[in-house]
């Protein structure tokens, strides 16, 4: 592992935009001007998207569901490994859409193709509904894990994706899911790897689990909506598990809102936790890709 100052090094210019956050403003405008500067470099892609659609396996209400999704890929023809993105509770809101759409652009400037889903458009549960309510909460868990194993099917049926290397990654409530896709029985369908951002670690139903999905956790200290350290107790006796702990992050660390309260709990960005887990997820995607994408790389390195 580098030094922080490594790491630093290898931050894409769009990211190091973030550096005002690092400081204590002196006064509001400050603040707006950051905002407004880190507006500009979550929205700004030079990354083309489509936008697509795909039934639901499960329904809802006893209706057939649509789920949308926005697609990125990588210039040439593939096949490219994808990554599956799925947002919070609250859903596609602005804040966590540039977000998403910026983890979309680190990815896809690093040769992956990108499915940022919508699981609660297409339910009408957008607008942070889900966030206050515990059974919605839990029902959320539940079909939007379905959804990413269809978001994977879908991406597997598109010719210029490598079907042996789909990931997944998933914030709060979508970090929840990652988990639970993660601890999936299913051994015949599996994400390569799987990034859950400040899930809720009771997901994991046990501190034994039998992994299906190598998976990371990511997590805040300061985190009092859905406290990481249960994570941290966690053993898997199948596919490997690893946890970081951010000292001074608290939920929605990577999401671009000044840190307030929302439902009595603390959220909001911190620059080393946001920095710091991009990097870490991109490393565990590529650490995770398949042999003969690996040895693809090292010939195509060595000419």
């Amino acid at each position: 592992m580098g030094t922080n100052k490594d790491k630093n090094e290898m931050i894409p210019s769009y990211l190091a935009k973030a550096a005002c956050l690092v400081k204590t403003p002196r006064n509001f405008s400050l603040v707006l001007c950051c905002l407004s500067i880190l507006s500009c470099f979550y929205t700004t892609t030079s990354v083309a998207s489509e936008f697509v659609k795909f039934e639901a396996t499960k329904s809802y209400k006893s209706k057939k569901i649509v789920l949308r999704g926005e697609l990125f890929k990588p210039k040439g023809q593939g096949p490219f490994p994808a990554v599956v993105l799925m947002h919070g509770c609250g859903g596609l809101q602005s804040a966590v859409r540039m977000a998403l759409s910026s983890y979309a652009e680190l990815l896809v400037e690093n040769g992956f193709a990108v499915l940022n889903l919508d699981s609660f458009g297409p339910r009408r549960n957008s607008g942070g509904q889900v966030c206050a309510s515990f059974n919605k909460l839990r029902e959320a868990r539940e079909y939007r894990t379905a959804d990413a194993f269809d978001a994977m099917q879908y991406l597997k049926a598109q010719n210029f994706v490598d079907s042996e290397n789909i990931f997944l990654m998933g914030q709060s409530n979508g970090g929840s899911v990652a988990i639970n896709a993660a601890n999936s029985n299913n051994k015949n369908t599996k994400f390569r790897a799987v990034v859950a951002f400040y899930p809720w670690c009771g997901a994991f139903g046990s501190r034994n689990v039998d992994l299906g999905s190598p998976l990371m956790v990511l997590g805040g200290a300061k985190d009092d909506w859905v406290p990481p350290q249960f994570c941290s107790e966690v053993v898997s006796n199948g596919e490997k598990l690893e946890v970081t702990i951010y000292p001074n992050a608290p939920h929605s660390f990577d999401v671009n809102v000044l840190q307030q309260r929302y439902l009595g709990k603390l959220i909001g960005y911190d620059r080393h936790a946001a920095v710091d887990s991009r990097l870490r997820m991109l490393a565990f995607f590529n650490e995770n890709m398949s042999a003969s994408v690996k040895n693809n790389k090292m010939r195509l390195a060595q000419n």
